[in-house]
């Protein structure tokens, strides 16, 4: 390997960073400590609902060098992602317009930043002549945040975001696991929640348990992203027009206002999605969901989900012939479980007339 200095590493790779877009980067070893027990604690609650995912690969997830042997080093980095569009508590005031978490509104975010990652890490084994290197955007079992965390990016709050106190929590991370010693970053030694509680009051479901524990069951974010199935009828009502995602959390986050819009484009609003109207995204087929969301994270989770989320936001939408229509037109296409929720839409308008 080519004769360089830690330090000179570390502050070559900042450089190299925020030339990427990223807008921090951070260094830390790999002993997750509480973290892992706090994890199986969490999955042992049944907290994690359907995603049977998190617990599938073991001690993997918060332990690095199993999940990639010989890893002793790992980068994480932000970036931010707050897009410019109509304001957030605008669309939620709005029930004839559609919320879409402000992550969603762009570009996929696992392929904006997974490209900048390989970069980066290229940048890194070309600058050493050596190395192994793998990145991760959200796409492996990783724990991120508590990664996040241990190198110095901020601290895990009560509604279970990174809070950074120069930039808020509305921002994505991403990984480099590598076999190259490095020093880390100190640790945000503090949570600066203090004895505030905005996020766990403002949450539409109350889906904090207590402080620092979001029972997914019954977020939001997991309901219209995560599940697949039919959601329950004593959660539809209180999820107003949120049809992929919730932010609310974030919103009333006195953290928040440090944060910054994003300075990639690939974040931007596509396709009119940060106030998007009910009934127009009802009335697309799926051949038009296909092609208005290519390239958007939104088109993970597919059309019957899609259609079933939209149904439930115009459930909760005040009663007009236009919504009633738009629920019947859609009646007798549907699958028989997103059918159930636009009969659960449909009953509530007959029941407000």
């Amino acid at each position: 390997m080519k004769n360089k200095s830690s330090t000179d590493l570390i502050d070559t790779v900042r450089i190299w960073a925020r030339e990427l877009g990223f807008d921090e980067v951070g260094f830390t070893g790999i002993d997750l400590g509480e973290h892992e027990s706090y994890l199986q604690k969490w999955l042992d609650a049944g907290y994690q609902g359907t995603m049977d995912w998190m617990s599938r690969h073991g001690t993997k997830r918060s332990r690095p060098d199993e999940l990639v042997p010989g890893t002793c080093t790992v980068l994480s980095l932000r970036m931010d992602y707050l897009p410019e569009g109509m304001p957030p508590e605008q669309v939620l005031a709005r029930s004839d317009l559609g919320y879409v978490s402000r992550y969603a509104l762009g570009r996929d975010y696992h392929k904006v930043i997974r490209s900048k990652l390989a970069l980066l890490a290229k940048k890194i084994s070309d600058e050493l002549g050596g190395g192994n290197y793998r990145a991760f955007v959200d796409s492996a079992p990783v724990l991120e945040r508590a990664i996040a965390e241990q190198a110095g990016l901020g601290w895990i709050a009560k509604n279970t975001m990174l809070i950074n106190e120069s930039a808020g929590s509305w921002f994505f991370l991403g990984e480099i696991y590598t076999d190259i010693p490095l020093p880390s970053s100190p640790p945000q030694e503090t949570k600066h929640c203090g004895s505030c509680t905005s996020c766990m009051t403002v949450c539409p479901t109350q889906a904090f348990v207590e402080p620092f524990v979001l029972d997914a069951r019954r977020c939001i974010s997991y309901l219209t992203i995560e599940h697949d199935g039919a959601i329950d009828t004593e959660l539809r009502p209180l999820m107003g027009n949120r049809i992929y995602g919730c932010d609310d959390c974030q919103l009333v986050c006195p953290w928040n206002k440090f944060a910054q819009t994003t300075r990639q484009e690939d974040f931007q609003p596509r396709d009119s999605l940060d106030a998007p109207d009910l009934i127009d995204l009802f009335q697309w087929s799926e051949a038009e969901f296909l092609q208005r969301l290519e390239g958007s994270p939104i088109r993970r989770i597919g059309y019957e989900q899609w259609i079933r989320n939209i149904a439930v936001a115009l459930g909760n939408a005040p009663t007009s012939p236009a919504v009633v229509a738009a629920l019947k037109e859609k009646l007798t296409t549907s699958s028989s479980m997103v059918r159930e929720h636009i009969e659960w839409a449909l009953a509530r308008h007959v029941t407000d007339n």
